[in-house]
């Protein structure tokens, strides 16, 4: 049975969509720049539409590019050097879930706070928290499949297939890996790798711990909130829909409701009297 958060009243949507992988954007770009925002760096409007941030040294830059020249809606990269290229580099597709465009950005804007040695940090398998495999770990948990699906490819997919994470093996070209989907990693959803309906890439030296906080927010149980008539915002079809009841009223609620109704002005005799079988009066009290 697929578990559902405790409804309450800042949830932004009328149904829970799950397994959450089939959710789609929430078209806002406003959560995922939030955790950077928060340490102060400024944010810049072009005049096509796109938003960009950078931390104050220039050596992370981000762009949410809803006019760019692919479907490749956020762009976030990571350099030794300001001016150099970067060390490596992120693509979320448009239709992306927010909430792990967001999951991204939070575990950055942590690693920044930390220093280089944790947002440059480089996986290196058998070294402690720098192993790459433990960026699948949260998804093995929740069930998801090891596959061999080509040479020189390890896939995770998602027991209904509609989802999987690759990491190819061997030399990549790194200026492909920045500006393709033939990236080390990839994240996916949909009917296929090869026409996914969005996707994540990330390139070779991409930090575990960054990561390895997509996918713990990817393998989250809860399901996720999205507007029914947004169809953009689900997969549609494929992805299981499911009311948002508004919570069950508490006694003091219902104290406060009743009370909030009571003609405080009037005597207790004097109360009108309401049955299931008549409508109110229009009219006062009788005298």
């Amino acid at each position: 049975m697929t578990q559902k958060p405790e409804p309450h009243h800042e949830t932004d949507g009328d149904v829970y969509v799950s397994p959450r992988h089939l959710a789609s954007t929430t078209g806002i770009g406003d959560p995922a720049f939030a955790p950077l925002l928060d340490l102060g760096w400024s944010i810049e409007h072009d005049d096509h539409g796109n938003a960009y941030t950078n931390a104050p040294d220039l050596k992370v830059r981000v762009g949410y590019l809803p006019e760019g020249e692919d479907d490749g809606l956020w762009r976030i990269n990571a350099y030794r050097d300001p001016f150099g290229p970067p060390t490596w580099g992120t693509c979320f597709k448009d239709r992306t879930p927010t909430e792990f465009v967001t999951a991204f950005t939070t575990a950055l804007a942590t690693a920044y706070e930390q220093g280089p040695d944790a947002y440059l940090a480089r996986p290196v398998a058998g070294v402690d928290e720098h192993e790459p495999f433990l960026a699948v770990v949260p998804l093995l948990k929740q069930g998801w499949e090891i596959d061999r699906p080509r040479w020189g490819v390890f896939a995770i997919q998602a027991p209904d297939g509609l989802a999987g994470i690759e990491f190819t093996t061997g030399d990549l070209d790194p200026e492909a890996e920045l500006s393709t989907r033939n990236a080390r990693w990839q994240l996916w959803a949909g009917k296929s790798i090869d026409r996914p309906v969005w996707y994540a890439t990330a390139s070779t030296d991409t930090p575990v711990a960054l990561l390895t906080a997509v996918t713990e927010c990817v393998a989250d149980p809860a399901p996720l909130p999205r507007w029914r008539q947004d169809t953009y915002s689900y997969i549609k079809g494929d992805a299981q829909l499911t009311p948002i009841l508004p919570p069950a009223p508490t006694p003091l609620d219902v104290r406060r409701a009743v009370a909030s109704r009571r003609p405080a002005a009037l005597p207790a005799a004097s109360v009108p009297r309401w049955s299931t079988t008549s409508r109110p009066a229009l009219s006062g009290p009788r005298r």
